[in-house]
């Protein structure tokens, strides 16, 4: 099968596995997700299942980036906040579907080889930056939804603070094996918390446990 033959076929999974958001349909279906990914993976492209992009991370399978994205309940107009751009896949979604997307890496070569891509690709509501992701990106905060593409131990208060009320984060919580994908919602001075299922990602590391420093 073509590629644009296996995207289709990726989107009637995503639609069986409850996925129900067009917009989101819509936006993956678009996404080259094989230009994410080193030329030996190609093949795999659009199976549902996560792969390596080096550096020990991982672009997560499209059913989470679907559930993941469904959640934030996007309209168009909003700014996201992305912690772990990683191979630029997630942001590519996200770029499709607000008005702009801010995306921290920590790790300087997925950061300049995501930047390369996107830019090529033409998304030009992308707004990169390199560093410690658990401290969010305070300049333009608040934000309406902020999405968390790696596993804290526990739910980070820099970047709860940085929500808007009304604002919704998607994070995954816990220590390996297996974490659980939250949704939280900003309603004042309280925080919503909703579970939506059990999930596996790569830990979020922070500069406290990395020697202080970003790679």
């Amino acid at each position: 099968m073509t590629f644009s033959e296996q995207a289709d076929s990726l989107i009637q999974q995503l639609k069986s596995e409850g996925i129900e958001d067009n917009r989101v349909l819509d936006a993956i279906l678009k996404t080259p997700r094989e230009r994410f990914l080193p030329e030996s993976l190609h093949p795999l492209a659009y199976e549902n299942r996560a792969l390596p992009i080096g550096n020990e991370q991982t672009i997560s399978q499209p059913s989470i980036v679907a559930m993941m994205t469904e959640s934030l309940q996007l309209r168009g107009n909003e700014t996201v906040l992305e912690i772990g751009t990683g191979s630029g896949y997630q942001s590519a979604i996200l770029a499709q579907l607000c008005g702009k997307v801010v995306t921290v890496e920590r790790i300087k070569d997925l950061a300049s080889s995501a930047k390369q891509l996107l830019t090529e690709l033409g998304y030009e509501n992308i707004e990169y930056h390199f560093g410690d992701g658990a401290l969010g990106w305070e300049g333009q905060a608040p934000y309406s939804a902020i999405i968390v593409t790696a596993s804290a131990a526990e739910r980070p208060q820099k970047l709860v603070s940085q929500l808007e009320d009304g604002g919704r984060m998607v994070i995954p919580v816990g220590t390996d094996p297996v974490q659980i994908l939250y949704r939280l919602k900003r309603c004042g001075e309280r925080i919503k918390e909703e579970e939506l299922c059990r999930c596996r990602f790569v830990p979020l590391i922070t500069e406290e446990t990395n020697n202080g420093r970003p790679q």
